[in-house]
């Protein structure tokens, strides 16, 4: 079930790099840079994660990064996703799940709970994204 909202944020595709191709289909490495709100406060999100395309066009990725606070806070997180193309270009939109570990008292709240998100790309790489407590 899901509980409440931690935190909402926009942004852009910073940068993208091919990687070779294994298995299961192409790979991309995409970054990003967005800012908005966590657990109330602002901050920043910077985060890179792989993608790969399966031959039936859904995509799935892992990823990390770390949120940072203007108050000087900060939370790494790791992520798993399922992502699909929405007919837009290279336009994504992925759905997942985030763990966060912190030292910060200000989101201590991240540590040990699971954390769902959404985060959407759209053709011309401005992202939003929305993150929600897993109960």
């Amino acid at each position: 079930m899901l509980g409440e909202k931690l935190g909402d944020e926009q942004g852009e595709v910073t940068g993208m790099r091919v990687l070779p191709s294994g298995l299961h289909g192409p790979q991309v490495e995409v970054s990003f840079r967005a800012n908005g709100m966590f657990l109330g406060q602002q901050g920043t999100d910077v985060g890179t994660y792989t993608s790969i395309t399966r031959p039936d066009g859904t995509m799935v990725g892992d990823g990390q990064g770390v949120v940072m606070t203007s108050d000087g806070a900060s939370a790494t997180w790791t992520a798993l996703g399922a992502g699909r193309f929405t007919g837009n270009g290279s336009a994504a939109s992925w759905r997942g799940a985030l763990i966060y570990q912190t030292m910060s008292q200000s989101l201590a709240k991240l540590n040990g709970i699971a954390v769902v998100f959404e985060f959407d790309v759209d053709e011309n790489g401005k992202t939003t994204g929305g993150i929600w407590e897993w109960k």
